[in-house]
């Protein structure tokens, strides 16, 4: 969960109001086998991989990044999880200005983001709010995957 105080004007509590899911989900659609994930949990790349691996060819990271962190890490983290599982990357993204339940209106970064396997950004919907479309084609993450097979070559370790 996003609990976290970014500075002392902006702070989360995620899990004030929401719980944790327990599972990783993969689904099978008539497009593509897709993964999903949700905002904060582009951080963590072993939940990517792990989708990935289980065939996951498009994997969705709809997000409400702050404008503090977004601009920081939004693009460079749906970047390398493409890099990192030879996926497509589709992340849409609150923009604007939105209420909140403190009755402090919230404030999100925007830049809905498609990320190529290869770790190209092939759409960005900066901060504006409308429609993006994307051309996917799943030959594209067969050839990223050929060209750096990593998601093969696992080894377990013993941490430090």
């Amino acid at each position: 969960m996003f609990d976290v105080e970014i500075d002392d004007t902006e702070s989360y509590k995620e899990s004030a109001g929401y719980r944790p899911g327990a599972s990783a989900v993969a689904v099978d659609t008539p497009i593509a086998r897709i993964g999903m994930t949700i905002c904060y949990d582009v951080r963590f790349p072993h939940l990517y991989r792990a989708l990935a691996k289980n065939g996951a060819q498009i994997i969705t990271v709809p997000a409400a990044f702050s404008p503090v962190s977004g601009a920081a890490h939004w693009e460079t983290l749906l970047r390398a999880r493409a890099n990192e599982t030879g996926a497509y990357i589709l992340a849409p993204a609150q923009t604007g200005t939105h209420p909140s339940s403190s009755g402090k209106p919230r404030r999100t970064y925007g830049h809905s983001l498609a990320v190529a396997p290869w770790g190209e950004v092939i759409a960005d919907g900066r901060t504006e709010t409308g429609v993006t479309y994307v051309d996917i084609d799943l030959n594209a993450v067969d050839d990223a995957r050929r060209k750096i097979p990593a998601l093969m070559h696992d080894r377990n370790f013993e941490g430090p």
